[in-house]
């Protein structure tokens, strides 16, 4: 069966991996799927996404991975967050292969992203090695 497999995780799967998290990510994504996280990831985490993505980065196989999503809104921090230097928790991400998930647009509501299919890939392989010439 040809296609893109999105997985929407909810909140408590995430809760449920504990540690575990970032290996089911970078996991899920080198098969090719793209992830909607119900909650997004922490600054740590994204950190340790980044930094375990970089160290497998492979050119043949597994180029990285693209991760729109959102961050808590720190300019509508209440008093009390404000005070104990408190973040607003992650909200919603997107996690997927670097060749095939593009983020056209994000801002504080919405992300607008495309997921190219493998003929997108060709296409855009083709259109590149004839500018080239």
């Amino acid at each position: 069966m040809e296609g893109i497999s999105i997985d929407l995780i909810s909140n408590e799967r995430l809760d449920e991996l504990g540690g575990d998290k970032i290996r089911f990510i970078i996991d899920a994504v080198k098969k090719g799927k793209v992830m909607v996280l119900e909650k997004g990831l922490t600054p740590a985490e994204e950190l340790e996404l980044i930094r375990v993505t970089m160290s497998e980065i492979d050119h043949d196989h597994f180029i990285g991975l693209e991760t729109p999503g959102f961050s808590g809104n720190v300019t509508k921090r209440t008093f009390l967050q404000r005070i104990l230097g408190r973040t607003p928790s992650p909200r919603m991400m997107v996690v997927g292969p670097a060749h095939l998930l593009r983020t056209i647009k994000k801002d504080g509501r919405t992300i607008q992203a495309i997921i190219l299919t493998r003929d997108d890939r060709v296409m855009k392989e083709e259109l590149r090695a004839v500018l080239e010439e």
